[in-house]
């Protein structure tokens, strides 16, 4: 069909509007990561910096030289992996349960669930609940609190309501148990669903924050957004504990945009290799034929 003038009048008004919408978007980015490459010299004689002359990695040597940002980052790491496969394990074998028919007292703990939804005990509850169970200043406290999420089990019980029961009471009839058919027949099947929530609950325990402040006195066991966050609050780089003292320090600056690209990176890099799961995982099972 043939647009009209008003049509393409109205394509190009759209296509220069989101144009400068994504432009400022990207410039903060683009900024963070053009200073976290600048030479320190550079930088301290410009200040601003947007075309740098001088590319350098000094900034990211010397995080990557301390103690505190490479314990944080090794905290980050475990609370993601970890944290990812415990939930995605309590939550898919949750959700499967409840999509069987014959599981008595399902509707009970339905119920039960989405009351957790409607309802949010708060942040005293939870830090009560955490301290009788002893596990403040443990890093599994922020795995625990995190655990699954009532919205998430409802969305995956939908998808396993969308897998025919023959294939499962065909499994049973070769000889597989329930637990056995859920591991060979029912998880291979669900690999977009765990692919998008795994990214989900990746994503959570990698931006942990508030949890880890709030359970989390030593700063030893800080994860890389609390570390970075101080970071940035702070002039200096006390922060990073004890360095080298006859090792120059970069910039504060330059140091506060290379934690925030190193912060960023690991999730940017997994994104992309999910990312063909991630829409056919959050959209299947939301439509019942």
């Amino acid at each position: 069909m043939k647009s009209s003038r008003g049509d393409r009048i109205f394509n190009v008004c759209n296509i220069v509007i989101l144009a400068v919408v994504a432009l400022i978007s990207f410039f903060p980015i683009y900024y963070v990561f053009v200073v976290s490459f600048t030479d320190p010299t550079e930088y301290i004689q410009k200040n601003l910096v947007l075309f740098p002359e001088n590319w350098s990695l000094a900034s990211y040597k010397y995080l990557l030289s301390t103690d505190a940002f490479l314990n944080s980052i090794g905290v980050s790491t475990f609370l993601a992996v970890v944290g990812t496969f415990v939930s995605l394990l309590i939550t898919s074998t949750l959700a499967y349960a409840l999509s069987r028919k014959r599981f008595r007292g399902r509707r009970i703990i339905l119920l039960f669930i989405l009351f957790t939804i409607l309802f949010n005990p708060g942040i005293i509850p939870n830090y009560l609940l955490v301290k009788e169970l002893g596990l403040l200043n443990n890093i599994w406290s922020v795995i625990l609190v995190s655990l699954s999420s009532g919205w998430y089990v409802i969305l995956m019980k939908g998808f396993f309501d969308s897998i025919p029961e023959t294939l499962v009471e065909a499994a049973t009839i070769d000889g597989c148990n329930e637990i056995s058919a859920f591991f060979k027949i029912v998880l291979p099947l669900s690999l977009p669903a765990i692919a998008a929530f795994g990214l989900f609950f990746a994503v959570a325990y990698w931006n942990q924050y508030f949890n880890a402040l709030l359970y989390l006195n030593d700063s030893s066991k800080w994860p890389i957004q609390v570390l970075l966050q101080n970071m940035l609050i702070d002039a200096s780089t006390s922060s990073l504990g004890d360095v080298d003292p006859l090792v120059q320090p970069p910039p504060s600056q330059t140091l506060k945009m290379a934690a925030v690209i190193i912060a960023i990176t690991p999730i940017l890099l997994v994104y992309p290799f999910l990312q063909k799961h991630f829409a056919k995982g959050v959209m299947i099972g939301s439509i019942k034929e």
